[in-house]
């Protein structure tokens, strides 16, 4: 049974950071690409960024520059780390594995197989 557990969020100021993990179990991580999603409040569930089996990476727009997404592979975890934080990036954290065949740009969440719970996060100005 594939599980996705989330950690890492929290409250903080604008312009500060946080790191989030992703710790996943029941899968071959090192062979599933992995990615983060937001979800504001009465927003849809928005892409942030992903990583694939190699290490290349992929971002959304509104964070490029700001978040960094890595992983290690012995620790089957996946991490996001936010810096510069704004008030517009408060939400609930999700991680998923991106569904076999998919391209590296894949952002819509039908794409992504499993999900973690989610982990809030919750920048002040």
């Amino acid at each position: 049974q594939v599980q996705l557990v989330e950690s890492g969020g929290g409250l903080v100021q604008a312009g500060g950071s946080l790191r989030l993990s992703c710790a996943a179990s029941g899968l071959t991580f090192s062979s599933n690409a992995m990615g983060w999603f937001r979800q504001a409040p009465g927003k849809e569930r928005e892409f942030v960024a992903t990583i694939w089996r190699s290490g290349s990476t992929y971002y959304a727009d509104s964070v490029k520059g700001r978040f960094t997404i890595s992983r290690d592979n012995a620790k089957n975890t996946v991490y996001l780390q936010m810096n510069s934080l704004k008030p517009e990036d408060t939400a609930v954290y999700y991680c998923a594995t991106v569904r076999s065949g998919f391209a590296i740009t894949t952002t819509r969440p039908e794409d992504y197989a499993y999900w973690g719970q989610g982990t809030q996060v919750t920048v002040s100005s």
